[in-house]
């Protein structure tokens, strides 16, 4: 395609406001460039694979959530951050396992967005969130109980019930807004 290689150079040129430009453009290509940014995922450059997800992010073609996916890999960590955010506003269910992996991951932020993608995902993944309750680790079931609060769905409810009684305030505040947010909580009786 004519003119496909200059916009891509604008792409990961260093200037911000010109790669937002060639951003515009490549979007309202679509599918046309997937496959010159697929390329562009295995650059020895984070900034070139960087830019390369953040236009992925704007395409809607079947073959962007498996690219999405792998850049959760990534080696640079502000790439995985991409990936991650780009699925939150583009959930999709085939990056579940993926993302449920990283909710153990040593950064702090890279659980956050994986946590924030399954809530994107939805009620699909409360199952593996749920096992995760069970069988991982604080910061593991950290994420997990923050994603089942946020998905809000009833299966969840007496994993967060029992999270009331967790040793981590952090793991109780999020059971409690998870009830609340359910309409599920303390009840009143009226005396009689």
């Amino acid at each position: 395609m004519e003119g496909l290689s200059d916009i891509l150079d604008e792409l990961s040129c260093g200037e911000d406001e010109q790669a937002e430009a060639a951003l515009s453009h490549l979007a309202a290509l679509g599918s046309e460039v997937v496959e010159a940014l697929c390329e562009r995922l295995f650059n020895p450059e984070p900034e070139v694979r960087w830019w390369a997800v953040r236009a992925l992010a704007e395409i809607h073609d079947e073959r962007v959530p498996a690219l999405l996916t792998r850049a959760l890999s990534d080696p640079d960590k502000g790439v995985r951050w991409c990936a991650g955010l780009a699925l939150r506003t583009n959930p999709s269910a085939q990056a579940a396992p993926t993302l449920l992996n990283l909710l153990s991951d040593k950064d702090a932020l890279t659980r956050r967005l994986a946590g924030d993608a399954l809530v994107a995902i939805g009620t699909q993944v409360v199952p593996q969130l749920l096992d995760a309750m069970q069988n991982s680790e604080h910061i593991t079931r950290l994420e997990a109980i923050r994603a089942l609060a946020r998905i809000g769905d009833e299966r969840a409810i007496p994993m967060l019930f029992d999270a009331l009684d967790d040793n981590s305030a952090l793991i109780e505040y999020w059971a409690s807004e998870g009830l609340e947010k359910m309409g599920v909580g303390m009840v009143f009786y009226e005396p009689e």
